[in-house]
């Protein structure tokens, strides 16, 4: 594997009539390199189940963060969840998953699904022990002694870590299709299948499928929160964001030669910066149709271009995007979702800013948002590195 990465992502869908996930998928990357992501499912479901899982995994991120024992920082979160005082259970469930530089990987999980490795195109059955922790007399839980299960192994390129709330294979449950739900045992098989059919699909498709297929199970109307983690083994993906004009001119070709050279996908963004490219390497710039949507400036075409954006107000709206991806809409897309979509399928993301000034965003009448260039690239970069857990170069030029 000549330049490992892990990539994480995850899907999610809330019930039906609530005003919030009662789910929460957290991720963190540590300064040693470490990676650890959580899947806590709050009981019931909406606002409050949402606070409890939100609770729950960021107690999780944390406490493994600061090196305490994967073990250890589980039997803490027990000990300190509240329990129902009808049902008398804790009011969240768990799934860490603590990964180091190494590849080697320790999973500690309380009353989730069972996760599932997926090596070779097909799902592995992992030894795992059972660790119990007593809770207090105080807390006055049924049972007095939780059991979580604890495994370790060494991940390999190409593998894939899928972890999962209860609203997956408990979909359709007392459906005349589907009347015991669908299942761990088609979970698995159906996540097996997606990756032998598609060997190289991401983290966020395959995180995607699941929840669909739960969700269109049942009849695309979710009755219980549906949430889906991926952690994808892999080469890293590269890609190469350039955005505006050089500080001088003479410089044009230096950019150009960064852009030619590339080994992985490219985007440009910016009319001037285009017409630049266009003109040193000799080819012609065609509109896309209909490209244009929300706001968005419509998008463009060049041989051997992966997409090629208006400036400042598409790369403001990527930020947005990456800020709030609930305010996303697949289906009207725009070029700004073709930026996001690409950064998101990338790993080591690099950007090559021109620090040439843009007079025509100068203009003291023109909207505050529309940030100067060097700017909105620093917060997009930003986004990528703490909340996606992505590699990202600013280089100025």
């Amino acid at each position: 594997m000549g330049d490992p990465f892990v990539e994480v992502d995850h899907a999610q869908e809330r019930k039906r009539g609530q005003g919030a996930d009662g789910d929460m998928f957290l991720s963190r990357k540590t300064e040693e390199g470490r990676i650890i992501s959580v899947l806590s499912d709050g009981l019931g479901s909406g606002v409050k189940a949402g606070v409890l899982a939100t609770l729950t995994a960021t107690m999780a991120a944390s406490f493994v963060a600061d090196d305490i024992p994967i073990r250890r920082a589980a039997g803490i979160i027990m000990k300190t969840l509240p329990v129902c005082s009808i049902r008398k259970i804790s009011y969240a469930t768990f799934s860490i998953v603590d990964i180091e530089p190494s590849g080697a990987v320790r999973i500690i999980e309380y009353d989730n699904p069972p996760y599932l490795v997926v090596r070779d195109g097909e799902a592995l059955e992992l030894e795992k022990s059972e660790i119990a922790v007593r809770r207090s007399r105080r807390q006055g839980a049924i049972p007095a002694v939780a059991t979580m299960r604890y495994s370790e192994f060494q991940a390999r390129p190409g593998d894939r870590i899928v972890v999962y709330s209860d609203g997956v294979p408990q979909a359709g449950m007392g459906s005349r299709g589907w009347p015991l739900g669908w299942g761990n045992p088609s979970v698995r098989a159906f996540v097996a299948a997606r990756v032998a059919e598609s060997p190289g699909i991401s983290a966020r498709a395959l995180a995607r499928k699941v929840v669909n297929e739960a969700l269109a199970i049942d009849v695309h109307e979710a009755r219980d929160d549906i949430s889906c983690g991926v952690v994808y083994f892999r080469e890293a993906r590269r890609l190469l964001v350039m955005t505006g004009p050089s500080v001088d001119r003479a410089r044009d070709r230096e950019m150009v030669d960064l852009l030619r050279r590339f080994e992985g996908k490219r985007i440009i963004a910016g009319g001037t910066t285009a017409s630049i490219v266009a003109r040193e390497l000799g080819l012609p710039i065609k509109m896309k149709t209909r490209s244009g949507e929300r706001g968005v400036p419509p998008a463009a075409e060049m041989e051997g271009i992966d997409l090629v954006t208006e400036g400042i107000i598409t790369l403001s709206k990527v930020a947005e995007y990456l800020e709030r991806p609930d305010l996303r809409d697949p289906s009207r897309w725009n070029a700004a979702e073709g930026i996001v979509d690409l950064l998101l399928d990338s790993d080591h993301i690099d950007f090559v800013v021109g620090t040439k000034i843009n007079e025509a965003h100068q203009d003291p009448s023109m909207p505050l948002e529309l940030e100067i260039r060097r700017n909105i690239v620093r917060r997009i970069a930003e986004l990528l590195d703490e909340r996606y857990l992505k590699k990202t170069l600013v280089r100025f030029i």
